[in-house]
């Protein structure tokens, strides 16, 4: 009986746990006191990846607690105008330089990624090449050499893990209101969307700087995601006591709910914006002629004029195709005015949380 009664405990605090951590609000829950809730989940996930238990963190481990520091950033978006100005300074500098501190791996593994994928497909023959084979070597071990690093790093995890235990600190003594509904999030909202909208039109008009306008674009591309998924409700226990058939038709139902596409939407036009930045940075490396091979004790990296040229046309084509796209769903994503948006989204936030009493 002990045994079982220590289970059930144990099941119990890891559903409270995942409640706690939900990134999204609970039934009943209101928005301002549910945005704090997320804020403190994600300080405590982070926390616990990054090695708050001693142990050093994985590279997953990393990756994972710099997304939960990119969520914290929207949310402190969000409540700007319950926070204040230098509230909303602080804590969001806080999270930006934590994050920028465990970037390193995570930079080195995307350059990684990208050429694997730029080389599927149309690029299989290249990917065969001597030189081409040679700048994924040197990119793996900028890779390693990264990721080693980062791991490596006590003392940066240390003052890392210092300041998110600080800010969760701050977090918790937040002097939120308690207003119903999402008026109090509603000036956040509006200027993530009109911050976007304005970061779409600079791109989508821009020439030589087109490349830096979309990367500043894609960023409240992510804050728009994250902001819809802050506004949905879930309920996590009502869904485990559903049947399988009754949840596959709940999940149908919330996948048309409009913050679930608006959240879909920005997360496919931030993952295409994502590539496309990806891709200019794996260009610049390839144009450096300073770039070293670290595979080889930091000698120059020989990938050869033919094969150098071949890997920038292949990757200027997937370029041209994302930014077309990407401006096309953007068109799409930023059509209305802002203020028309959150009246749109008051609606949504309204009517779905009036479904699910």
């Amino acid at each position: 009986m002990a045994l079982a009664r220590g289970e059930r405990e144990r099941r119990a605090g890891r559903r409270r746990r995942a409640a706690e951590r939900q990134f999204a609000l609970l039934p009943g829950e209101l928005p301002v006191h549910g945005l704090r809730r997320m804020a403190l989940g994600q300080l405590d996930l982070s926390i616990e990846l990054l090695g708050g238990d001693g142990g050093a963190p994985g590279e997953k481990a990393v990756h994972e607690t710099r997304k939960a520091l990119k969520r914290l950033r929207a949310l402190v978006r969000m409540l700007r105008s319950e926070l204040g100005e230098e509230v909303f300074a602080r804590e969001n500098a806080a999270l930006r330089d934590a994050g920028r501190r465990l970037a390193g791996a995570r930079d080195a593994e995307v350059m990684v990624d990208t050429l694997d994928g730029l080389l599927r497909g149309d690029g299989r023959r290249l990917a065969r090449r001597r030189g081409v084979v040679r700048l994924r070597r040197a990119l793996v071990a900028e890779k390693e050499a990264a990721v080693a690093r980062v791991l490596g790093d006590a003392a940066m995890r240390a003052d890392v893990l210092e300041e998110l235990r600080g800010i969760r600190r701050r977090v918790a003594a937040w002097p939120l209101s308690g207003r119903d509904g999402i008026q109090a999030l509603e000036p956040g909202l509006q200027r993530i969307y009109r911050q976007g909208r304005g970061r779409y039109r600079r791109a989508a008009a821009g020439k030589r700087e087109r490349g830096r306008a979309m990367h500043e674009w894609r960023k409240r591309v992510k804050d728009l995601r994250y902001a819809a998924e802050m506004l949905e409700r879930r309920d996590p226990a009502g869904q485990r006591s559903l049947s399988k058939r009754r949840r596959r038709k709940a999940a149908k139902r919330a996948r048309a709910q409009p913050l679930r596409r608006l959240a879909r939407r920005a997360d496919r036009l931030g993952e295409a914006l994502g590539e496309e930045h990806d891709l200019a940075v794996l260009a610049g490396r390839l144009r450096d002629p300073g770039a070293r091979n670290p595979h080889r004790d930091g000698a120059p990296l020989r990938l050869g004029r033919r094969n150098r040229k071949a890997v920038l046309k292949l990757i200027a084509r997937r370029r041209r195709k994302l930014r077309a796209k990407t401006l096309r769903d953007g068109a799409r994503l930023f059509r209305r005015r802002p203020r028309r948006f959150v009246k749109r989204a008051r609606r949504a936030f309204r009517n779905a949380s009036v479904s699910r009493r």
